[in-house]
């Protein structure tokens, strides 16, 4: 039977329709990995990205922004069972709580990027399983972590079938349209899915894929975007354990297929999806933040502090200051910032992020206050800022297209200037699980007690060792203290 002309793709018990095709590998691999297969150095760096994803969730929590959203969302669904996290007693459905609590893991803009396809990978995959977890019984924590694995697997792989950074430079809020895949195969590995499942739910995560890049203006809607991922895969996980048909061989379809549409004329790779699946683990190249701004200016902001680092000058002594950039870090980044500028704004403008680094020398919560933001030193110094599409890098190889430079011109005629093309987080610049282990503790401190703060780090740095993930869940959900006065 072709399934390309039939109007019902048929539904096999076993297996995908066409095991061969790349939507049927990948749903195969999903279905039959254990973790038992995943090699120990990966399982122990998945563990520290969950321990980061429950760092940014905690802060997150209870931030203006997040407050509002869920006012917004349980006014509207007052009925649910499924917990917040940082919330305490303040309970909504499944699908709204996925949507909430990815909110704020992407609430402060501090969660984890990859850097070759752009998407925040806890946003989708924690709360996609956290609900899901509620829904199917007892989760074992060495089922949770494979989802979490699952999960981070796929994003990046379906992302970089599309060309990865490109979408970015499109106008896409790229994780957003490569994240309801993550959050279904995270999901999907909770429910218990067989091979024609997750084929199912992967077809209904891709119908959802969605998310422009508009959002990172003045609206608060970016924060909300993986959330509104997370939900659709957890629902198209949801649908697929019953039984219901999603849209079979999405990936390849020449006609409304995943790729194919979301390609169209930018020539997409379909075996980017199943390359080396089970021997190269994208969870080893997902990023941890150093800083708190969007991942694509990072090697800016580096470059930034690395001239600050060398001293010899303040800010007064600065006439100009030159950014070159790739595209879709311009793209993304490089507009002109102007005033008033929202917190959201500053965390993705080029212009502010190196302001902030050259006078404070960090690029933090604090610099993201709105007292800060607004302080007449920084403006001083964006005025004076011009930011460029340097069109040399976009011909790096990719490993090397966040690539950035800033050059200072002194108001003596002097220069400097500062290259980065991996920035701390990213390469062979990645945060050691040491590292991560100490921005938890840096970023959770105020916001929870020391005692709290502890048996989480030690349930999820044990996480493989959780008899039920209701032992994690019931430490997140009590009232987290704003991390925001």
């Amino acid at each position: 039977m072709d399934v390309s002309s039939s109007s019902e793709a048929p539904r096999f018990v076993d297996g995908a329709t066409d095991p061969a095709g790349p939507t049927g590998q990948l749903a195969t691999w999903l279905a039959a990995a254990t973790l038992e297969d995943v090699p120990a150095a990966v399982q122990d760096h998945a563990k520290h990205l969950v321990l980061d994803g429950v760092a940014c969730a905690l802060v997150g929590a209870q931030l203006p922004v997040s407050r509002k959203g869920v006012e917004a969302i349980t006014a509207l669904e007052d009925a649910g069972t499924a917990a917040l996290i940082g919330w305490g007693g303040r309970t909504t459905s499944a699908t709204s709580a996925a949507m909430l609590n990815s909110s704020f893991i992407q609430g402060f803009e501090l969660d984890d990027y990859h850097p070759l396809a752009p998407l925040h990978s806890n946003a989708l995959v924690l709360p996609a399983m956290l609900a899901a977890g509620q829904r199917v019984g007892k989760v074992t924590g060495a089922r949770f972590l494979l989802g979490a694995i699952l999960g981070y697997e796929t994003g990046p792989r379906v992302g970089q079938a599309l060309g990865g950074l490109e979408m970015i430079s499109r106008g896409w809020h790229s994780g957003v349209v490569f994240g309801t895949l993550s959050a279904a195969a995270a999901a999907g590995t909770l429910y218990g899915l067989d091979a024609a499942g997750f084929e199912d739910a992967l077809g209904m995560a891709a119908t959802q894929s969605c998310g422009l890049m508009s959002a990172q203006f003045e609206s608060m809607v970016k924060r909300m975007q993986h959330g509104f991922a997370s939900r659709a895969g957890l629902t198209a996980a949801a649908l697929a354990a019953t039984g219901y048909v999603g849209i079979k061989r999405v990936f390849e379809r020449d006609y409304g297929g995943w790729l194919g549409v979301f390609g169209e004329c930018h020539h997409p790779d379909a075996g980017q999806i199943y390359a080396g699946l089970g021997a190269v683990w994208e969870t080893e190249r997902i990023a941890v933040k150093a800083y708190a701004a969007m991942g694509l200016l990072h090697a800016g902001i580096a470059a930034a502090l690395e001239l600050r680092a060398a001293g010899g000058f303040t800010a007064a002594d600065i006439d100009r200051i030159d950014i070159d950039m790739p595209e879709a870090a311009y793209g993304h980044g490089g507009w002109q910032a102007v005033r008033p500028l929202a917190p959201i704004g500053a965390q993705m403008s080029i212009m502010y992020a190196v302001a902030v680094a050259l006078l404070d020398g960090a690029v933090l919560i604090d610099q993201f206050a709105e007292d800060r933001i607004n302080s007449d030193d920084v403006w001083d110094l964006i005025d004076r800022t011009r930011t460029h599409h340097h069109k040399a890098y976009d011909a790096l190889p990719v490993e090397d297209r966040l690539t950035t430079r800033v050059a200072l011109t002194m108001k003596d005629g002097s220069t400097r200037d500062k290259t980065v093309a991996h920035p701390p987080g990213t390469g062979d610049r990645l945060l050691t699980d040491a590292d991560i282990v100490d921005k938890y503790r840096s970023l959770t401190h105020s916001v929870i007690d020391a005692d709290r703060q502890h048996a989480i780090e030690k349930a999820v740095l044990n996480l493989e060792a959780l008899d039920d993930i209701s032992t994690l869940t019931a430490l997140l959900t009590p009232v987290v203290r704003p991390a925001l006065g």
